[in-house]
């Protein structure tokens, strides 16, 4: 095509298992081009559910790239870009992947972290509290990965919409500091860079939804290790996972975040 390098993404194998949907995937991804924030789709092919996307040149993002001075703002403010976008196809509920992921491993035979399900009542507590002042959905990515970010000179742009959907804004800002491994100043920052300032509530919740992150792709990982034919450490990356949501869940803090997202 003249020179002009493009990012075909080509659906793998048995990705229905880790409730990938392609056809939301596409919608998403155009309705994330739309908001600014997302790659620009040249062409689709719908049989094949194909995407063909122009490629976006910049620096493609890192954990310590991350870290750098300002990142958290930064992040902030394109996810408020993606937020404002409009609507995507369908709803993103970590609690309920949760649950389909367990029906996969139950059926699977797939191995997870052994005190797994005697944390699920914690898992309970912490749905119960988001609920209780729920905030409004919005069009989320669900699954900031480093990688996902890709620095084009002026804003974080945003690739790898499988998991997106409409959901909780402290559900995105959560995960994307846990899978950015911030430290507390950094989420603060981040948290008030998104809401105008850090207010208690919208820490705990984030801090809530950084545990739902891990406690839902800790499954993610371990259904990958048991099905996944890339050469990665899986099980590995589960283990780590689960780790640190049992940790925050055994913390004196947790209680904490509870009662002040309830209040």
């Amino acid at each position: 095509m003249d020179g002009t390098p493009y990012v075909v993404r080509i659906p793998g194998a048995n990705t229905e298992l880790l409730a990938v949907d392609r056809r939301n995937e596409y919608h998403n991804t155009r309705a994330a081009q739309q908001a600014g924030v997302g790659p620009v789709i040249a062409h689709y092919l719908p049989e094949e559910q194909v995407m063909v996307l122009d490629f976006i040149p910049g620096r493609t993002m890192s954990i310590p790239a991350l870290k750098e001075p300002g990142m958290p703002t930064r992040i902030a403010h394109s996810l408020k870009r993606l937020h404002a976008g409009p609507r995507f196809q369908t709803d993103f509920n970590m609690f309920r992947l949760t649950e389909y992921y367990l029906k996969v491993v139950d059926g699977q035979a797939v191995r997870i972290p052994e005190r797994f399900r005697g944390y699920l009542p914690q898992v309970a507590r912490i749905e119960e509290a988001l609920t209780r002042n729920p905030l409004p959905t919005v069009p989320c990515h669900n699954d900031l990965l480093a990688e996902n970010y890709i620095d084009d000179g002026k804003l974080l742009r945003l690739i790898d919409f499988e998991y997106s959907g409409n959901n909780d804004p402290t559900f995105e800002l959560g995960n994307t500091c846990q899978e950015q491994q911030y430290d507390e100043p950094r989420i603060v920052e981040m948290c008030a860079a998104y809401f105008g300032a850090a207010y208690p509530d919208k820490l705990a919740r984030m801090k809530l939804n950084m545990i739902m992150s891990d406690v839902g792709w800790t499954l993610w990982a371990a259904i990958q290790a048991r099905i996944s034919t890339i050469d990665f450490d899986f099980w590995g990356w589960a283990v780590e996972r689960w780790a640190r949501a049992e940790a925050k869940m055994d913390s004196a803090d947790f209680s904490i975040w509870l009662a002040t997202v309830r209040a």
